[in-house]
Parts: structure tokens; C-alpha cells; sequence
């Protein structure tokens, strides 16, 4: 015999929505911690009920009924649930990029969690049909395209009144870590002839935003895992990575003019109240990115080349995190010597990946 909480799952499939919606406003509580094995009963009909809400028309149902999915993703029988339904996953991906959705934030959140399995990659596939004001945002029918043009475009609330897309920054993030969504940014794409890493990299010094910092960040080391991109990184005046890499981890501290002036030009002449970037945490991330750098010869020589020591030197002397200090240690070693790296630094850094946190909606 179910339990009451057991029965106030089973009428989320009732045909009445007045008994839904007080299943729903009883329910969303339950969805974090131990309490959300409630949903697995009668062989997890929560989740398809679930599902069929959060694609319905009434804001509210879409609200809670997605609030739970994402805060349902911890569990990991649950998010392949969710996640290896592909229609599901086309659907929530189309209605995130509708330019109308109210619930949109709710959603990246939940496609963020998602990304956790390797299936998300389909998400690279998958084509809409835009309507004619969406045709005047988007020059691309692929969803892909169009999650990157809202999250560039709409950070301001200027496409959707509802939405700042933060969270896609996380999405980038975890997509990236798979070799299918890290091709993808880091490969010029034919409809507008930008490879894809270049449209997020303003955002590394978007200091009143940490998730997009974060999630920018993260992206931009998971994308160099593929050394063959490298040296198009670096080099290519329209990708031109090193400078958002070294901005954040660059403070008001003044350098000898005979390395200023071999510093990326935007390194150059910085004002006497630049900011660093606040976060340890996001600093190591963007240390751990110079760390990929190092591992090909080439750009260990575009890397000296252009004086990335003094920045890292001066960051060594201004902190005193421990984290911080190891990884700056590190760089130093790789670039003072000339030498082939050991191929442990690349597996140490992937050791050290927090992609997998699930954002929790209380």
C-alpha cells in the first residue's frame, strides 16, 4: 500500500489539474536530499508525468514541474531518465531559445544538470523552426547555435524579458568536457564563419557575474584539452584566446617596460585600478588553462614569447592561496624549461574537474 507521500506522486498524473497543481506545490519541497526517492515509486511514472507538465502551456505547472527535474538530476537513474528521452531533450532545448518562455532560466538550469551524460551531445543535432521574430535573432536553425547566440546576446534580458541565460555558461561548460561539444567550439562554424569559443571569451572579466566567469572560464580550459587547437587559438587574430586568459589573472601591479611591451597589446599600459579577478577559484581555473597550454612546444614558445611569466610572476607575489601558489609554481617550471611535459600534467588537471555539480532550485 503507498505511503501518503507515495500517493501525492500518483496524482501528478491526474486528469484533474486542480489535484496536479496542489500535488506540485506539496511536491517541489520533497525534490532535494533522501526525500526525493519518493519520486522513484511505481517505477519512476514521476518522471514521464513530470515531463509532460513541464511542456505544457500553464507557467506555473512548467515552473514547478521543472524545478523538480532539475533538482531530480542528483539522482543519477533519474537524470538518464530524463536526459536519454530524446524528444524530451530536443523539446527543452527548443523552448529555451523561444524567445517568449517565461521559464527559460528555469530551464538552462535544468539542461545544465543534464549534461552530466554523455547523450547531451545529441543536443548538437538538433534543428527548429524559428518564427519570423526569432529569424530576425537567429541566423542559424540549429539549437546549438541558437543556446550561444542567447546566451551572447540575451545576458542583458534584451531578448527575453524573462531570461539572462547565466546558466547556459555552465551547460558550455559540461557539453565541453565531451570531445563531440569540444570540437564544436573550438571549430569555425559555416553559417556565420566564427568558431564558437570566440564569442564567449568577453565574458572572462564580467566581474558582477560569477556563474558566467565560472562557466566561460571552465569552458575555455575543457576546449584546450584539444592540443591540436592550440596554436589556432592563440594565433588567430579573430580567436586571439591568451589575452582573456591572462586579463582576470592580471592586477594593477606595473612590469618592466622590456616585458610590457611584449605582452599581448591588451596587457599593455594597464590602469593603475585593474581589477584581478576576485576568485580564487576561478583563478586557478584560468591557470589550469596556461597549464594546457604548456604541454605542446609551440605554444610553450608563444606563451614565453609573449612574457606570460611576468603576469603569472606578479599574480605568485599577490596572493597567498595555496591553490593559487602551486599551480603558478607549475607554470613557472613549464615555462623556464625546455623540456616535453610529462603527459600526468594533463591527466592531473582532469583529476581536478567540478564540472558535475548539480545546481540545485530552492
Amino acid at each position: 500500500m503507498p505511503t501518503e507521500l507515495e500517493e501525492l506522486v500518483s496524482f501528478l498524473h491526474s486528469p484533474q489539474p486542480a489535484v496536479v497543481q496542489i500535488a506540485l506545490d506539496n511536491l517541489v519541497g520533497y525534490s532535494t536530499g533522501p526525500s526525493q526517492q519518493i519520486f522513484s515509486y511505481d517505477n519512476y511514472e514521476a518522471i514521464k508525468d513530470l515531463k509532460k507538465l513541464s511542456s505544457s502551456n500553464s507557467r506555473t505547472l512548467v515552473t514547478q514541474s521543472v524545478t523538480i527535474l532539475a533538482n531530480l538530476c542528483e539522482d543519477t537513474t533519474m537524470r538518464n531518465l530524463i536526459v536519454e528521452d530524446l524528444d524530451y531533450l530536443k523539446d527543452l532545448s527548443t523552448r529555451i531559445v523561444r524567445l517568449k518562455n517565461s521559464n527559460a532560466d528555469l530551464m538552462c538550469i535544468l539542461l545544465n544538470n543534464l549534461a552530466k551524460n554523455d547523450l547531451i551531445n545529441k543536443i548538437l543535432d538538433f534543428e527548429f523552426e524559428p518564427s519570423e521574430e526569432e529569424k530576425q535573432v537567429f541566423s542559424s536553425t540549429k539549437i546549438i547555435d541558437c543556446l550561444m547566440d542567447c546566451f551572447v546576446k540575451g545576458h542583458d534580458r534584451k531578448l527575453n524579458p524573462y531570461a539572462n541565460y547565466d546558466y547556459l555558461a555552465y551547460f558550455f561548460a559540461d557539453l565541453s568536457r565531451f570531445q563531440q561539444g569540444r570540437s564544436y567550439f573550438v571549430t569555425e562554424q559555416t553559417f556565420d564563419q566564427v568558431v564558437p569559443i570566440s564569442k564567449l571569451l568577453v565574458f572572462t572579466e564580467k566581474y558582477d557575474d560569477k556563474i558566467r566567469r565560472e562557466g566561460v572560464a571552465s569552458t575555455i580550459k575543457n576546449s584546450l584539452f584539444d592540443t591540436n587547437a592550440h596554436m589556432k587559438l592563440l594565433t588567430d587574430p579573430k580567436i586571439n584566446i591568451l589575452p582573456f586568459i591572462l586579463l582576470p589573472l592580471a592586477g594593477p601591479e606595473d612590469i618592466d617596460e622590456d616585458e610590457m611591451f611584449d605582452l599581448p597589446e591588451e596587457l599593455q599600459l594597464l590602469p593603475s585600478d585593474k581589477q584581478r579577478e576576485p576568485l580564487s577559484g576561478i583563478q586557478c581555473i584560468h591557470l589550469e588553462s596556461l597549464l594546457l597550454l604548456c604541454t605542446t612546444k609551440p605554444a610553450r614558445e608563444y606563451l614565453r614569447e609573449k612574457q606570460v611569466y611576468s603576469i603569472i610572476r606578479e599574480l605568485h607575489k599577490a596572493t597567498d592561496v595555496e591553490e593559487v601558489i602551486e599551480l603558478c609554481d607549475r607554470i613557472v617550471q613549464m615555462l623556464k624549461r625546455d623540456e616535453a611535459p610529462d603527459n600526468a600534467e594533463i591527466e592531473a588537471i582532469e583529476s581536478d574537474e567540478d564540472d558535475d555539480k548539480i545546481v540545485e532550485i530552492v
